[in-house]
């Protein structure tokens, strides 16, 4: 199971990296900016609205889900695998027998996280994208 999910998480990653990044992808804190945005319906630019949708279908991937749920395997197998040796060789559980559960709950936050950009997807069909903004760039003389 632990190996189905890492090959869904190495696809997945590796669509990510082969696409073309988005201009806003490289600017630090757009993604905050951007859902924040997109949170309150606030109007958009064409960049910012590409780079929401962008984000949202990321989000809404069934590949996507396959990150937490290899580190909620990595997490259930250690924890699992700790208590059957505990059985077998005799002995009190210690601390370390439960370090698992840290991979386990970071796992289930990840997944939260993805399911609440997941569900601005109806917010996106009811943004309004404004025009684009005017530049102090200079035209060639005799264009316009």
């Amino acid at each position: 199971m632990g190996l189905v999910f890492a090959t869904c998480v190495f696809v997945y990653i590796s669509q990510l990296e082969n696409r073309t990044p988005a201009p806003l992808g490289e600017e630090v804190g757009a993604h905050k900016a951007v859902l924040a945005k997109l949170r309150e319906r606030e109007s958009m630019s064409q960049h910012e609205f590409e780079y929401a949708s962008e984000l949202v279908s990321d989000a809404r991937s069934p590949l996507a889900y396959a990150i937490p749920a290899a580190l909620f395997t990595i997490g259930f197998f250690y924890v699992v695998g700790c208590l059957f040796m505990l059985h077998e060789d005799g002995g009190n559980p210690s601390f370390r027998t439960f370090v698992g559960g840290i991979p386990m709950l970071t796992s289930m936050n990840v997944a939260a996280q993805l399911r609440r950009v997941a569900r601005l997807k109806g917010r996106l069909r009811e943004v309004s994208v404004t025009a684009p903004e005017p530049t102090d760039e200079l035209t060639p003389v005799g264009r316009s």
